[in-house]
């Protein structure tokens, strides 16, 4: 690398780095920045190749000069909020927490306050990955507003690139229980159903649309109960709404869930969809050891595991 400030990037490409695409190439260059990042910053024309734009899939020739400008980082008004968490693991490179019901993973404009950001931002006092964004420092996947449960944190950029890395290639492993409606017959099976947005709804996500992303549920019964099945599912993938979406198409929607259960009223008094994020485990960034994390039922879950 010829030269480099804060802000840009400027070198040539040589022999080693000819006919690879040039969105890989600058992910191995510079480890900080993730390969999503990189295309994004190339679709916005932060990149450019002997002087003009190109895309992500670019394939590099000798002597290209290449530049690469680092958009200036944004002042965020979200500000840390010293709400209790609870801690599941912790260390240098990662958190994992057991989210509560309610709680907003992440900001959005007008909705700056409360979530499981804030909180982490008092927390970690600033050291958290800045990949995803100044709204979502930390944070490398999510789970809805009304799912309880695990999640993790990356306290740099070293251990989000790793752990998003897991995430892309399915090998995080991320169990759920939940109740929902019916009595599943089998003792589990796999639901491998397309997912996207809902053709009327864009609110919505739907199973079976058109340009669906590629999704899959595995699920197992745990106990049949009058009108009702508890149940685990383990992700293979991690579309939005999977698990509720899934359960929805094959005529059990998750008890509670108030979007996907097609009009069915909850008997109980419940706060959206009776779903937990249980067991999450990951490779550690940093040892490479196996880490496994299970965050206990919360008392609504158990209370109606005992009603039931």
């Amino acid at each position: 690398m010829d030269n480099q400030t804060n802000k840009e990037f400027f070198f040539f490409i040589t022999e080693e780095w000819e006919d690879e695409r040039i969105d890989k190439v600058l992910n191995g260059l510079i480890g900080s920045l993730s390969r999503s990042y990189i295309q994004k910053l190339l679709k916005d024309n932060h990149v450019t190749v002997n002087q003009a734009g190109v895309k992500a899939n670019y394939r590099l020739k000798r002597g290209d000069e290449v530049r690469m400008e680092l958009p200036s980082v944004a002042k965020t008004d979200i500000l840390p909020e010293n709400i209790p968490l609870d801690i599941l693991y912790e260390d240098e490179d990662v958190l994992v927490v057991n989210k509560p019901k309610g709680m907003v993973v992440h900001p959005a404009p007008g909705h700056l306050s409360g979530t499981l950001v804030n909180a982490i931002m008092y927390h970690c006092r600033g050291n958290l990955s800045g990949i995803n964004g100044i709204m979502r420092p930390g944070i490398v996947h999510r789970i809805d507003k009304d799912t309880t449960g695990s999640v993790i944190i990356c306290k740099n950029d070293f251990s989000h690139n790793h752990i998003a890395a897991q995430l892309k290639d399915h090998s995080v492993v991320r169990r759920y229980r939940a109740i929902c409606y019916g009595n599943c017959k089998e003792s589990g099976g796999t639901i491998h159903v397309p997912i996207g947005r809902h053709p009327a709804d864009r609110k919505k996500m739907a199973a079976n649309v058109k340009n669906g992303r590629n999704a899959v549920t595995h699920y197992k019964t745990l106990q049949n109960f009058s009108g009702y099945t508890y149940i685990e599912c383990s992700l293979e993938t991690g579309r939005t709404h999977q698990i509720r979406v899934h359960m929805a198409s094959i005529g059990h929607p998750l008890l509670g869930d108030e979007v996907y259960a097609g009009g069915r009223k909850s008997p109980f008094r419940l706060e959206g969809q009776c779903l937990h994020a249980k067991t999450l485990g990951f490779i550690h960034p940093r040892s490479g050891k196996y880490i496994e994390t299970d965050a206990p039922l919360p008392g609504y879950f158990v209370h109606l595991l005992e009603i039931l």
